[in-house]
């Protein structure tokens, strides 16, 4: 986690998904930075939940309970005006091979969530004088992943929501996406696991990153905390991807090393 500089103190974050991962670190990175942070997820608090961070159960599929979270912000002191929407999840299936549950569940979540928390916390956010929004996206949203349909076309949701937002409520709004590859999660295990050989998957793609590596958590929630900060006072409806290079490449490879 990077030196910390107080450049969100009076803030309320509220990150959704923020239970592991993703949401965790950027949790964690906000409240370093000053603000506090109010996380949710479907699940009770969770084990190692840091101290001075509020958890609130909340299933963001269900516009009932992303008013309760609002609400819940609300009681905090000051106002709501940091929005990151990371809960997600990732279905490993063809489009003949997915079910309608699959498709309730999945677009329930990456879709509808997204949609729920933005129209439920823009009007407060005006209310407090403005507000910026951060989704998580996927490079998954542009260029498709093998054997994920549901999530691929969620994410390109994601990102034209995010460009939508951006025109319909700046300047009060600024709203951006960050996109996020390779990063190890949980997600990135199932993805390669569909893969004939995972190892050899896994292999392949990481020579396809110029930076060497894949991701990690810190990585995004890095870059969530520059778009919320004031330094990023002049972006707004863009999708940053942060990928490790692997989308500026030619898929094709010529070294054999």
């Amino acid at each position: 986690m990077n030196q910390t500089h107080g450049r969100l103190a009076g803030k309320i974050a509220v990150v959704t998904g923020a239970g592991r991962g993703i949401g965790l670190a950027t949790a964690r990175i906000l409240a370093a930075e000053g603000a506090t942070v109010l996380g949710c997820g479907r699940g009770p608090t969770p084990d190692g939940w840091p101290a001075g961070m509020v958890w609130h159960t909340a299933d963001i599929s269900r516009a009932a309970d992303v008013e309760r979270l609002r609400q819940r912000a609300e009681e905090l002191p000051g106002r709501p005006v940091i929005l990151v929407n990371n809960a997600g999840l990732q279905i490993e299936r063809t489009l003949p091979e997915s079910t309608n549950a699959d498709w309730d569940l999945l677009i329930g979540a990456n879709c509808r969530g997204v949609f729920n928390c933005c129209r439920e916390f823009i009007p407060a956010m005006v209310t407090a004088g403005g507000g910026v929004i951060v989704n998580i996206g996927s490079i998954s949203g542009n260029c498709a992943d093998q054997g994920m349909a549901l999530y691929n076309a969620s994410k390109g949701f994601v990102h034209s929501l995010t460009r939508s937002i951006a025109v319909d409520h700046g300047p009060a709004i600024r709203c951006n996406a960050v996109s996020p590859g390779w990063i190890r999660t949980g997600m990135a295990d199932a993805a390669f696991g569909v893969a004939r050989d995972p190892a050899a998957a896994e292999r392949d793609a990481l020579r396809r990153h110029p930076a060497g590596r894949f991701g990690q958590p810190d990585d995004i929630a890095s870059a969530v905390l520059w778009l919320v900060s004031d330094e990023a006072g002049f972006v707004t409806g863009q999708c940053i991807t942060v990928d490790g290079g692997l989308t500026a490449g030619s898929p094709v490879q010529l070294d054999d090393q």
